[in-house]
C-alpha cells in the first residue's frame, strides 16, 4: 500500500468549447471516483487556474443524482480552494486522476505545467488515471481507453474539440480499446488507468483504489 495517503484530482479550467458552447468538467466523472477514494485517501483538487473550476452544465442536468457532490460541504470547499497546478508537487501524492469532460481536452494537453506534472507522476511510478477526455505522450506503447470516436459523433461534439481522443491515443502509439458506446470500460496498464466514458467513472475509482491498496 502506498505510504502517501493523498490523491490529486485535476480539473479543467476551460468553460467553452472551440465552437463557444458551454463546457467544463463532467459531474459524474468527478463524483463517482471521489466517493470511492475519499474514505481511504485525502483528496486534493487542482486546475490550471486554481479555484472554482467550471462544471459542464449539461452534466448537472443529465446526472441529477450526482448533484450531492456539488452540495457536499467538503467538496464545495475543495472546489473553492482548488490549487493551481503550478503549486502542486508530484512527491506529495500517490496518484493523479484527470476528471473528464470536453474542457480537459482543450486546456490540459497544451498546458506545459500539466504536461510536466503528469510526466513527474509517471516517471516516479505513481498511478496516472483519467476518464473520458485526456491524453498525453505517456500512452505510447500502453493499453488505454477514452471517449470513442463513435461516442463523440453521437453527442455532436466533433467540431468542439481540437482532436478526437481515440485518434490521439493511437497517433501517440497507444493501444486503444473500447466497449460499445456508453458501456463501462476501464483499462489497467500497469500504473496507467483509463476509463472510457461517464459509465466508467465508478469503475475507474475502484481500479485506482485497488492499485493503491496493493
Amino acid at each position: 500500500m502506498s505510504s502517501t495517503r493523498k490523491v490529486l484530482f485535476v480539473f479543467t479550467s476551460t468553460n467553452k468549447t472551440l465552437t463557444g458552447k458551454d463546457t467544463g468538467w463532467y459531474l459524474p466523472e468527478a463524483a463517482h471516483p471521489y466517493y470511492v477514494l475519499s474514505p481511504h485517501f485525502d483528496v486534493d483538487f487542482a486546475a490550471p487556474k486554481g479555484p472554482n473550476p467550471p462544471v459542464d452544465p449539461s452534466s448537472t442536468e443529465l446526472f441529477k443524482d450526482d448533484l450531492r457532490f456539488l452540495d457536499d460541504r467538503t467538496v464545495r470547499s475543495k472546489l473553492a480552494n482548488a490549487k493551481k497546478l503550478s503549486d502542486v508537487e508530484a512527491d506529495d501524492y500517490a496518484a493523479i486522476f484527470y476528471v473528464g469532460g470536453h474542457g480537459p481536452v482543450i486546456d490540459l494537453p497544451v498546458d506545459p505545467i500539466n504536461v510536466k506534472l503528469a510526466s513527474d507522476f509517471y516517471r516516479a511510478g505513481k498511478v496516472v488515471a483519467a476518464v473520458c477526455h485526456w491524453t498525453g505522450s505517456i500512452f505510447a506503447g500502453r493499453h488505454a481507453t477514452a471517449f470513442s470516436n463513435a461516442e463523440e459523433e453521437q453527442v455532436g461534439k466533433v467540431k468542439d474539440v481540437p482532436f478526437l481522443v481515440e485518434d490521439k491515443i493511437k497517433s501517440l502509439g497507444g493501444i486503444y480499446e473500447a466497449a460499445e458506446p456508453w458501456q463501462p470500460k476501464v483499462v489497467v496498464s500497469g500504473d496507467l488507468i483509463t476509463g472510457q466514458n461517464p459509465a466508467s467513472a465508478q469503475g475507474i475509482g475502484e481500479a485506482i483504489l485497488k492499485n493503491l491498496q496493493k
